[in-house]
């Protein structure tokens, strides 16, 4: 792609909506290819599709989204409470971006959201449980955001790169 002539203006529409049955075609290579990956996630690199919507598809209270770039899906969410219970006051999320659109802000923006969904429904807070340590991106986005790392779990992460790494446990207090 050319980069556009002075004074040409780009218009760009991001939406994030909940996921769809229509949506898993698009969704599915975009999690595959991380699970493939290996170095963000502990889901095993071998995963079916099958495997992989009981994953990722979170029942109710939870919620799934997907943020769409004029009609494409570029990455996707998964929040809810983090425990059941007496742990239900404190919520959990998961993200996947496909690689093409990493470093555009689409996790930003799925992050942004996800804390404004938990604000919404009254949690107390919003807590990551295995942030993988090595995953430098995430882990300065997340801080971005105002998440603090509570606990690292040393040597929890096997990474085909960097060998075993540590998990973050990583909080956001929401009040």
């Amino acid at each position: 792609m050319r980069a556009p002539a002075t004074g040409t203006v780009w218009s760009v529409t991001r939406t994030i909506r909940p996921l769809t049955e229509a949506d898993w075609p698009a969704v599915w290579p975009i999690v595959e290819a991380v699970c493939r990956e290996g170095e963000t996630y502990v889901y095993p690199t071998d995963l079916t599709e099958e495997q992989a919507r009981g994953y990722w598809l979170e029942p109710p209270p939870g919620a799934v989204v997907v943020l769409e770039e004029d009609g494409e899906i570029l990455g996707t969410a998964k929040m809810g409470p983090n425990r059941p219970g007496h742990g239900d006051h404190i919520g959990t999320a998961s993200f996947m971006v496909a690689e093409a659109a990493r470093g555009r802000g689409v996790a930003r923006a799925l992050g942004e959201h996800v804390i404004a969904w938990h604000r919404a429904r009254g949690f107390r807070g919003i807590q990551f449980n295995a942030v993988v340590e090595s995953n430098g991106p995430a882990v300065h986005l997340w801080r971005t955001l105002g998440f603090e790392i509570v606990g690292t779990v040393p040597g929890a992460f096997r990474s085909p790169a960097h060998g075993e790494v540590g998990l973050h446990v990583m909080f956001l207090p929401l009040g």
